[in-house]
């Protein structure tokens, strides 16, 4: 048997086991970047975490006008009733509404 008939084999295995090492180390490279963004957006989220804890809810006081007060209300209920805008009827029923009678 000549010698170039022996190398052939070789040759064939050595492509194959170079094709896989070289998928392999892709497959690798490729997981590893995958790892690396994993990380990144898991520090991200942790950062965002952290700056929300930091920051103080905000408070209601100040952003909404306050509701008017009993004797306030009570007041414009009169006003209306003596204008002629509610009749005796209306003006008790709403008075009565109000006070939670």
């Amino acid at each position: 048997m000549p010698p170039f008939m022996r190398r052939r084999p070789l040759l064939r295995a050595a492509a194959v086991g170079g094709g896989a090492y070289m998928a392999g180390k892709r497959r690798a490279q490729a997981q590893a970047g995958q790892q690396d963004q994993d990380a990144a957006q898991d520090q991200r989220l942790s950062d965002l975490e952290a700056q929300q804890a930091a920051v103080p809810a905000p408070r209601d006081s100040g952003d909404q006008p306050a509701a008017p007060s009993m004797t306030d209300q009570l007041n414009q209920l009169a006003d209306l009733h003596q204008q002629g805008v509610l009749t005796d009827d209306e003006f008790a029923a709403a008075k009565a509404k109000l006070l939670g009678t």
